[in-house]
């Protein structure tokens, strides 16, 4: 009797192939053991998770230069409830270095290391929002003036390029310049060169659990409560509040100071349901099944009007540290 192979786990990504989250998702996983579906946009991955045709997904979260990426914050506002069963249960980090990609000219070609790149012939550039922020100094000094078109990615960005002739250029990666067959025409055109982009990954079916037993407290002795997180762990969450109850985002944050979670990371979204009234992104150290987490949560729940877990996963920042 033969046995039927079974299916590996899959894992969606902003596609195509080649984009930096196809590299952090074959970062995280081990690419003998999942298949790699590539999406169109985020909002698709999200879908794909949401309805678990895939059982990961991997979406851009935030970059060192250019800050959140707010396409990914607006789907975990998930103000219409499409996507109640996706929460996250991994991040990951990916050093992100730019090139400008097109087909050489006699003019970005040339050998001699003291002549500067011309870029004249330029007409058109394509790349993802996230990349041009992250380009502009270099963008500003070359081709000031030349329109730029956003996609969908990084990696479509030099498929668009390789399509078209010299006059349009992409800002992609080396990976996505062989991927395309396009050529380099100038390399690591990004702002900083620490630049680096996190990914978080997503699922609808699975969750993490706390990444060590947690040692004995440390306890504060004026109130008890405990001094720092015992997990090397972060969660995120998003909440609101009655903007019209003066402190109300303070006796929030607060909750945090008063139970030693340290905030990592604080950003915010328009609701969209009343102007100038906000869903707001708190992400700290700690994992939600820690006691000190849950306790705390529920003490900030008196001054939220809603509070939503997104999810807990391992800090890998601090391996970067």
């Amino acid at each position: 009797m033969v046995e039927k192979d079974v299916p590996v786990p899959s894992v969606a990504f902003l596609g195509p192939r080649s984009t930096y989250t196809h590299q952090a998702a074959l970062e995280y996983f081990d690419a003998k053991k999942h298949s790699f579906v590539p999406q169109v946009t985020i909002a698709d991955v999200f879908n794909a998770v949401q309805s678990r045709a895939c059982t990961y997904g991997v979406v851009p979260f935030e970059n060192s230069t250019n800050g959140s990426v707010v396409f990914t914050l607006d789907l975990f506002c998930d103000r219409d409830n499409k996507f109640p069963d996706v929460h996250v249960m991994g991040e990951t980090y990916v050093d992100v270095h730019h090139c400008l990609l097109g087909h050489p000219t006699t003019t970005t070609t040339t050998t001699d290391p003291s002549s500067p790149p011309n870029f004249s012939h330029v007409k058109k550039i394509y790349s993802h929002p996230q990349a041009f922020g992250q380009c502009e100094r270099f963008l500003t000094q070359h081709l000031r003036g030349v329109e730029r078109v956003d996609v969908s990615s990084t990696s479509k960005a030099a498929e668009l390029a390789s399509l078209e002739p010299n006059t349009t250029v992409a800002i992609a990666s080396r990976a996505a310049a062989a991927a395309h067959g396009v050529a380099v025409l100038a390399a690591d055109i990004e702002d900083s060169h620490d630049n680096t982009t996190r990914f978080l990954v997503i699922s609808a079916t699975e969750t993490s659990v706390p990444s060590s037993p947690p040692p004995s407290p440390v306890v504060d002795d004026g109130d008890g409560r405990p001094k720092e997180s015992r997990y090397q762990d972060k969660t995120l969450l998003t909440f609101t509040i009655d903007h019209k109850q003066p402190g109300a985002l303070c006796d929030c944050l607060k909750v945090f100071k008063d139970y030693a979670l340290n905030l990592t990371s604080l950003a915010s979204r328009p609701s969209r349901l009343i102007p100038w009234n906000y869903i707001f992104f708190v992400e700290f150290e700690g994992h939600e099944e820690e006691e000190n987490v849950r306790v705390a949560l529920e003490d900030m729940g008196q001054y939220c009007k809603s509070l939503r877990i997104l999810g807990s996963y391992r800090d890998r920042q601090k391996k970067r540290v």
